[in-house]
């Protein structure tokens, strides 16, 4: 099996209002470039939803990054591969809201969905049971599978309400029930990332997963131009999974 297309890279513009670099460490052409340099046929800059305040891109620099994805689309579609603009929103309400509205998904040729801390919620209150309760239930188990129900559900909600192609590292951040997100992604055409930097899916999820038709991706999560292409601890977990590479959109 072999993986073409890196559909969740992120770059300088990644950075909140910290200094450009600080956390994502390479530019838009960079990644380009590696991606080209490594044979991939797909790439995609995928900066962090405006929401999160210490990685979250900021919104008067999205105009910049589609004219920039233009402009390289333009040289290197040429020589075999395609380069997308992305965003890997947050998700920041309990009923599915994500930090995106319609003109930002105009601008967007896919959209990608996850959870983070340090985003901003739609809610004090909201706020208190994304990020802090869920954060407590997952540690000590007390109400884990009434908390991990709610977030499991406001998932739902958002690929419901938004036209989300990729959740991102699903059950890294925050516990969920796969089995149900992934039953209702397959009815939406919603794939799942299988992602090579938090290892998420895991191996077990995957198995629960085996039954089910939900499709995947397997992604880089790069934060620097080195790391485009690096798909290793994805495939590995994949591979062992026994399921049918046809599964994964970006392999052959």
């Amino acid at each position: 099996m072999e993986i073409i297309g890196d559909f969740h890279t992120h770059t300088i513009y990644s950075s909140g209002f910290l200094i450009k670099g600080m956390h994502a460490k390479s530019t838009i052409e960079e990644n380009v470039k590696s991606a080209y340099e490594k044979g991939l046929r797909t790439i995609v800059i995928s900066e962090h939803g405006p929401s999160h305040y210490l990685y979250g891109v900021r919104k008067k620099n999205l105009k910049q990054i589609r004219d920039e994805v233009n402009r390289l689309n333009e040289i290197y579609s040429k020589k075999g591969l395609t380069v997308l603009m992305g965003l890997e929103s947050n998700i920041i309400g309990l009923n599915g809201q994500i930090d995106v509205d319609e003109n930002i998904i105009d601008m967007l040729d896919i959209l990608l969905m996850g959870f983070h801390y340090g985003s901003t919620p739609k809610s004090i209150g909201e706020g208190v049971n994304l990020y802090f309760k869920s954060q407590i239930s997952k540690i000590s188990g007390c109400k884990l599978d009434e908390i991990t129900d709610m977030i499991t559900q406001s998932y739902i909600s958002a690929i419901r309400n938004y036209p989300v192609d990729i959740i991102t590292h699903p059950g890294a951040k925050v516990k969920l029930d796969i089995l149900k997100l992934a039953k209702e992604a397959e009815k939406r055409d919603v794939a799942l990332e299988i992602n090579s930097r938090h290892g998420n899916l895991n191996l077990e999820d995957l198995k629960l997963l085996r039954n089910t038709n939900v499709k995947f991706y397997i992604n880089s999560d790069a934060h620097k131009a080195e790391e485009v292409g690096d798909f290793k601890l994805g495939m590995e977990t994949f591979l062992s999974s026994g399921l049918n590479k046809k599964r994964v959109i970006n392999a052959i």
